[in-house]
Order: structure tokens, then C-alpha cells, then sequence
């Protein structure tokens, strides 16, 4: 049964759609302490629900939902949706798994276990590039550019793949890095640690080098992967030149074009000689950066060999990611 001071709550919050606590405390003259545990349990029964962080958090009533119909999916169908599958819902909800498939379904009509079927055999075509949990991206590079500076090159997955959109970690990079959420970003990087630290150990790597970003946020993902691997290995420093105006490589549609943004400013300021050098990206479109700056090391520290490493990369061969 709902309080009196519960139906003032939600007849203020119908009457403007939204309220902050700020603006709820100056409406009821109730202490902060107070009125958070009245609108902690009204999210908790679900007359609530809030938006936002700490200390931007507002609140609206919760939308009455059909409820869901439950849909049985193969086991072994199933089992492969809730391993790869994640959907970020236009609200900024996460769904994972066999849940945020159904959802995802819905929302275009489709059946979901016929769909849940086309969707795994799409996968196992894309999965046929994959070997010890990487996928080799040395034919993308050598198909683009006449000269390679990497000797091989490898993606954690896809960024998308076709009719299904991003993959999984396509979307956990995309808007990792676009809400600039540590949180989330912590969670990307510890699904990824693994594999990486795989990677330094077959390959004797001795040294690191990170992309460095080239657009201004306050949080830079490529800075919270360095600290959050947590490496012992030396990081060689690549910097971004300071040019008097910045031009990302995501903004850059022509090949030529960014293989001269990336060789001009882009600079290994590092005299160390490493033999064996992991040089990782978050993302691989055209592949420009990781080429120049394999190129550059070479180069400049005469390393035997660098190994390319992307998060994400694309499956075709010159290729723009302009969202990451």
C-alpha cells in the first residue's frame, strides 16, 4: 500500500515527467537522508525507476511493460547467445545473453529462434578466421598497404559483423569509450587481460606500446588499458603531436590521407632497443596507425619484430570506424 508520502513522490514525478532529489527535497521539505530512502524502495517495488550518476540522478515512473513472453531457445543456442551476445539498449541499459537477444528480436519483429539460428551460423562464418582465440588481420594489411610495417597482426573480434551490428566487445568499446565510464571500462579490460597476456607470452614480448588517442576526452580509454593491465613490461612512449588543428584519423576518408595523418604525427620518442614489441590499438579500420607506427619503430629502435594488436578491428580491407 502506498504511503502518503509515497503517492506525493509519484504524483509530483507524473505531474513533470522527471524530478531530482534537489528538486523533490524542495518540494516535500524532507531531509536528503530521508527522502533517498523513500525513493530507494520505490525503485526497489518498481514505481520508480532513475537515470544518471551520482550527483545528476533523476527520477521518473517506471513504464508499465508487456510482460515477456517466455520463449524457449535451444540449450546449445542458448549457450552461445549468453557467451557472445550484449545488447545496450537506446536507455543505456545493458542486456546480455539470451535476454538482450529476445529484446533484440522483439524490437524487429523477428522470430527469435529461427533468428537466434541464422545469427550463430553468421558467427561460425566469421569464427572461421579465428584460431587460439585470435583473429589474424596480416591479409587485411597486406591487401591495403604495399609496405607492411607489422610482421603479423591480430584482433580480439570483430567490431561488427554483417545484419547482426557490432559484436560484443564492438559494443563494450563503443560506448566505453564514448559515456567515459571507468566502471565499464575496468570490465573490458579485465575480458580482454587474458588473451593479451597470452599474446606477450607466446611471442617473448619485451616491451609495449599504446596508441596513443588522438580526440580530447577526460577519460581516455587507451590510458585506463595501460594502467588497468597492469604490465611489467617497459611501455614505450608514442606520443600524439600537437598540431594547431587536431584532425582524428576517424574524420580522414581516404587511405592516403591518413597514412599521412598517422606518419606525421604520430612519434615513437623512445631510444630503447627492444627486439620483440607488442604495439596495441583499440580499434583497426583502414589500419594506417598501427602500419606508421609499426613502420616508425622499426625504424627507430630497430625491433626484430612488432606484433599489432587491436581490441576490435574491421573485416574488410580499407575501412573507416568513425564512431570509436
Amino acid at each position: 500500500m502506498k504511503t502518503e508520502t509515497s503517492k506525493r513522490i509519484i504524483g509530483y514525478i507524473k505531474s513533470k515527467k522527471q524530478a531530482s532529489l534537489k528538486e523533490l527535497m524542495d518540494y516535500l521539505g524532507f531531509s536528503q537522508q530521508a527522502l533517498s530512502r523513500q525513493l530507494k524502495r520505490l525503485v526497489e517495488e518498481g514505481q520508480l525507476s532513475k537515470t544518471g550518476r551520482p550527483p545528476k540522478v533523476f527520477y521518473f515512473l517506471t513504464e508499465t511493460k508487456k510482460p515477456e513472453e517466455k520463449i524457449a531457445i535451444d540449450p546449445k543456442l542458448k549457450e552461445i547467445l549468453d557467451d557472445r551476445f550484449l545488447l545496450i539498449t537506446p536507455r543505456g541499459e545493458m542486456e546480455e545473453g539470451s535476454k538482450g537477444f529476445t529484446h533484440w528480436c522483439a524490437d524487429r519483429n523477428l522470430p527469435v529462434e529461427k533468428t537466434a539460428s541464422e545469427y550463430v551460423r553468421t558467427l561460425k562464418k566469421y569464427d572461421a578466421f579465428r584460431k587460439d582465440g585470435l583473429i589474424d588481420g596480416m591479409k587485411k594489411m597486406k591487401s591495403t598497404f604495399k609496405e607492411v610495417g607489422l610482421d603479423r597482426l591480430y584482433y580480439l573480434d570483430f567490431y561488427s559483423i554483417e545484419r547482426f551490428g557490432k559484436t560484443r566487445l564492438g559494443q563494450m568499446l563503443l560506448y566505453a569509450k564514448q559515456s567515459q565510464n571507468r566502471a565499464f571500462m575496468k570490465a573490458l579490460i579485465r575480458l580482454i587481460k587474458p588473451a593479451i597476456e597470452r599474446l606477450i607470452r607466446r611471442y617473448k614480448i619485451d616491451a609495449v606500446g599504446f596508441i596513443p588517442p588522438t580526440v580530447k576526452r577526460e577519460v581516455q580509454f587507451m590510458k585506463e588499458l595501460q594502467k588497468h593491465l597492469g604490465l611489467s613490461l617497459p611501455i614505450i612512449s608514442i606520443v600524439k603531436a600537437k598540431t594547431p588543428i587536431i584532425v582524428p584519423q576517424k574524420t580522414l576518408s581516404k587511405l592516403e590521407d591518413r597514412v599521412e595523418n598517422a606518419r606525421h604525427t604520430l612519434i615513437v620518442d623512445e631510444t630503447q632497443k627492444y627486439s620483440h614489441i607488442l604495439l596495441i590499438d583499440d580499434a583497426v579500420g583502414s589500419g594506417a596507425t598501427l602500419n606508421e607506427t609499426a613502420a616508425q619503430i622499426k625504424f627507430r629502435l630497430s625491433a626484430h619484430s612488432i606484433t599489432g594488436l587491436a581490441i576490435t578491428g574491421s573485416f574488410k580491407g580499407f575501412d573507416v570506424i568513425s564512431e570509436v
